[in-house]
């Protein structure tokens, strides 16, 4: 029997109760409103979001993505997870990837760091493990941030992980090779802005204490930049992208990306090019990420000028509150908190979550702990994730829905009542049934919407899913 509760607010949505419900307890519920939306497609009960076309890509753009590309960015929106990696010789320090800024250390004391970086517990093998084990697809991980420091051989400079630290080991190169090994992708994350480099001038809105001359040769460093790319796209074989940052240091800047992101696609035809600049997605990107707010969120005041394009769509969080190691932050988010992430962000886009190594290359505990955790969850769970694009109820309070093939998952995060309204769908609901257990799920049609009866038992502390049939 439907509550008096659930009666006022179908009410108070300014429709009346009707006095007859259908129980979806022993034949199909029919629905008068056509077949389920696909991906990219509005359906007239479905708040417009973004497209999942992998196709589109902004109004103006000259750039046309080839077979491979296209090919690339639907595997991208299948994967669903990746692992981020924020690691570099500020590790030493143990206060974050933004500490030469924060702190305001000139480059003449930041240059003692790399001689103290000496990674020798880093072991490539269990870091890809780790990812396959929590149900990641691909890993990013910094090739150069902020300080301009790189973690990898390049020939043209010697500010690099071989030439400047007792390690002497190319530890990209290490783990492309672990990657490739173990089927998981690997891309780039590659700062635009550079606290370090001589030419980076006019300064922007940071590094302002590094104690560099004012003078340079702005078109030099985006020569050195590009430099530095072609090395990233040619001695790492096959790589999933690059993942721009630092574009906001200087947003009014000649930044040339026209001519940045060619060189990508000439030189890996398959590579997506995003750039986390916290806008529209410019021409020639092939996917478009949201820092530490869901696609559309706001959150963060960084992303108060975003707005959602029609390309693939990934959010960035953290484990705790850092992105580079921080000895001092112990704010761990709790395995719920990081799956309901996971889960909200899957709606229609990745999530590509955090951790910060240590200078020793080994991983915090805490860390392993979480991502194992998640990897068990998704491991029983991972078909209503994986391969899904966003169902066809917008985002509520209570959860989320996904779609893929004629399957429908609701997701029900946040609600603690026997029974749930949710709106009207398209199609006929042929089968209606709790993912973990298998029983069948009861569903009244009201006429105007629809009521998930969820018995007791069916509860699940983290993520109630409930598979409905088109």
């Amino acid at each position: 029997m439907v509550s008096k509760w659930l009666v006022k607010i179908l009410q108070s949505s300014g429709q009346c109760l009707l006095g007859f419900l259908t129980c979806f307890s022993c034949s199909p519920l029919k629905l008068e409103t056509g077949g389920l939306a696909q991906a990219g497609s509005i359906s007239a009960h479905t708040t417009p979001g973004p497209s999942s076309n992998p196709r589109s890509t902004t109004s103006n753009s000259t750039y046309t993505p080839n077979a491979v590309n296209l090919a690339a960015r639907k595997w991208f929106q299948d994967a669903k997870f990746g692992l981020f990696i924020h690691w570099g010789v500020y590790s030493v320090l143990g206060e974050g990837e933004w500490v030469m800024n924060e702190k305001r250390i000139p480059i003449s004391e930041y240059e003692n760091l790399p001689p103290q970086f000496n990674p020798t517990e880093f072991n490539p093998a269990e870091w890809v493990a780790l990812a396959k084990a929590a149900g990641m697809k691909y890993i990013t991980i910094t090739s150069k941030h902020h300080d301009g420091f790189g973690m990898f051989d390049s020939k043209v400079s010697d500010y690099d992980i071989v030439d400047r630290t007792p390690y002497k080991k190319d530890v990209l190169k290490m783990l492309a090779e672990e990657c490739k090994k173990q089927g998981i992708k690997l891309f780039f994350y590659h700062s635009h802005l550079d606290w370090h480099h001589p030419d980076y001038f006019p300064l922007g809105r940071t590094g302002h204490y590094s104690g560099r001359a004012a003078q340079g040769d702005w078109y030099k460093y985006l020569d050195y930049m590009d430099d530095e790319l072609r090395e990233l796209c040619s001695n790492y074989g096959e790589i999933g992208g690059i993942w721009f940052d630092g574009w906001w240091d200087k947003p009014d800047a000649d930044w040339r990306l026209d001519k940045t992101y060619k060189l990508i696609h000439e030189l890996q035809p398959q590579a997506l090019v995003g750039n986390n600049h916290h806008r529209k997605p410019f021409a020639g990107e092939d996917f478009q990420m949201f820092e530490k707010d869901l696609p559309g969120g706001k959150t963060a005041e960084f992303n108060k000028d975003a707005e959602i394009g029609d390309l693939p769509l990934e959010t960035c969080e953290t484990i705790n509150k850092s992105w580079g190691y921080n000895k001092n932050d112990k704010s761990f988010k709790s395995e719920r908190e990081l799956l309901h992430y996971l889960i909200r962000a899957g709606h229609n886009a990745n999530c590509l979550l955090n951790i910060g190594p240590l200078p020793t290359g080994t991983i915090q505990p805490e860390f392993v702990t979480q991502l194992k955790a998640m990897g068990q969850w998704i491991s029983k769970n991972g078909d209503s994730i994986y391969g899904t694009r966003g169902g066809p109820i917008a985002p509520r309070p209570w959860g989320v829905t996904t779609h893929k093939g004629n399957k429908v998952y609701l997701h029900i995060l946040d609600w603690q009542d026997t029974q749930l309204p949710i709106p009207p769908l398209r199609g006929i609901i042929r089968s209606a049934k709790f993912m973990k257990t298998g029983r069948k799920a009861d569903l009244i049609d009201t006429g105007y919407g629809l009521v998930l009866l969820i018995p007791e038992g069916a509860i699940d502390p983290i993520d109630t899913i409930v598979v409905l049939e088109m």
